[in-house]
């Protein structure tokens, strides 16, 4: 049979022989059925801290379906390994999956569509983050694991030094920061990443973005869509006027400007608290957090910068038991309370928000810093991201490093991510929306 499909998406999305696992594994979803009588080994290749300790509860409860926790790097690194292991023909039976790494597992037959397994527990999750996992179909990839939403986070001291009060629209952010800037020139309210493309994509979903999506047997490319090209032009003319930095996150530059009081923002993700301990201790207790500023006043719309699903192999031996091991993972309160004690995941399921309860130490100021963070991440909207997200972003590094550096249009530099993401996918021989 020759494979025209992106595994399980029943479409043909991309042509060509993909190389990956057999035929039948990524197509068909595993039936349910009852436990298995006979005892059941398997890998689960993961970077969540304290994960043993999750799964010791499963297996003392489960004694037919042991799991084995394998600790991997994480990120690219750990999408590399698995996809050569799924090509290989020895995967893990479970890999903790980015939500951006997912379609490419997806196209390289890598991941099993486990619908059967993962109804059940849809409505658990808000339609943002399930989004994420299903790629705009009626399969299912994998469980959603923990999440991103984008929130504002500020210093709260330097605000009320200069005057300033929380911006509620990009607009308001803007007039800040010719406010600040102007008061004290080496002060900036915030700083344009060229290095971090993740941070773009959450905006850009906030402003209602929608990169990649699928388009009957076809794949659509919209990088630079009319919410993009707002975000990019919003952002390059900030950058132009000099009235924000451009200097990249998690440098040392970005590090002692936290620190000095220096930049006084970070439009950032859910786990922003980690970071924000490590490379700014002594501004711990000065930092507050809001929603994101809005394109529209009185809206409420946030992005995702990371995040992870558990997906199945589509090479696993024992599809059923592993996806019935994710399930319970992600839903089940005994599991995402040790989640949330040992492994400091902020969790992509309604409920296991309300296990957190005690703010972050940094942020020992803000008590209910929790029930701010879910309240202002409810409405976080995902997009479906595609095969080639590696290109996009090598590309986002390189046209948008140009195009701080220079001065030049972002508008631009977003036509050329574009631009080299459909020619990626192109030569890649994936069929695409004319």
């Amino acid at each position: 049979m020759n494979r025209l499909a992106v595994a399980a998406l029943a479409v043909a999305l991309v042509a060509g022989c993909s190389g990956g696992a057999p035929e039948s594994g990524a197509r068909d979803s595993a039936a349910p059925s009852s436990a298995p009588t006979e005892k059941v080994e398997l890998t689960y290749w993961n970077w969540v801290p304290g994960m043993e300790k999750v799964v010791a509860a499963w297996n003392a409860a489960n004694p037919n379906i042991k799991v084995t926790s394998s600790t991997q790097a994480g990120g690219d690194d750990a999408a590399t390994k698995f996809l050569t292991a799924a090509k290989a023909g020895n995967p893990p039976d479970l890999i903790q999956a980015e939500y951006q790494a997912l379609p490419s597992f997806v196209a390289a037959e890598a991941v099993a569509d486990i619908k059967a397994q993962a109804d059940p527990v849809k409505a658990e999750f808000g339609d943002g983050i399930w989004g994420l996992v299903t790629l705009g179909t009626d399969a299912v990839y994998g469980i959603p694991q923990d999440s991103g939403p984008m929130l504002f986070y500020y210093r709260a001291d330097l605000f009320k030094k200069y005057g300033i009060a929380v911006p509620k629209t990009w607009d308001e952010y803007a007039e800040a920061a010719r406010t600040v800037h102007q008061k004290d020139p080496k002060v900036f309210l915030g700083t344009f990443s060229s290095k971090d493309p993740g941070s773009f994509a959450g905006l850009a979903q906030q402003a209602g973005a929608q990169w990649w999506s699928i388009s009957g047997d076809a794949w659509k490319v919209a990088i630079d869509d009319e919410p993009s090209r707002k975000l990019a032009d919003y952002w390059g003319g900030l950058v132009k006027e000099g009235v924000i930095d451009d200097m990249p996150y998690f440098t040392p530059e970005w590090n002692k400007a936290l620190n000095d009081g220096k930049l006084l923002t970070w439009p950032s993700a859910i786990w922003a608290p980690g970071p924000l301990a490590s490379n700014a201790p002594k501004s711990k207790g000065k930092w507050e957090i809001a929603q994101l500023p809005q394109w529209n006043a009185g809206e409420n719309h946030s992005g995702f910068w990371g995040g992870s699903s558990v997906a199945v192999a589509a090479g696993s031996k024992h599809k059923e038991a592993a996806a019935k091991f994710a399930a319970w993972l992600n839903t089940d309160p005994e599991a995402l309370a040790l989640l949330v004690k040992e492994g400091a995941v902020y969790p992509a399921a309604t409920k296991g928000t309300s296990l957190l309860t005690e703010a972050p130490e940094y942020f020992s100021n803000v008590p209910d810093f929790w029930k701010q963070a879910a309240e202002y991440g409810a409405g976080a909207r995902g997009f479906t991201f595609g095969p080639n997200v590696n290109v996009a972003y090598n590309s986002f590094k390189d046209a948008f490093d140009k195009a701080a550096l220079n001065k030049s249009s972002f508008g631009d530099a977003l036509k050329t991510i574009h631009d080299a993401t459909v020619a990626d996918m192109t030569k890649s021989g994936f069929r695409l929306a004319q």
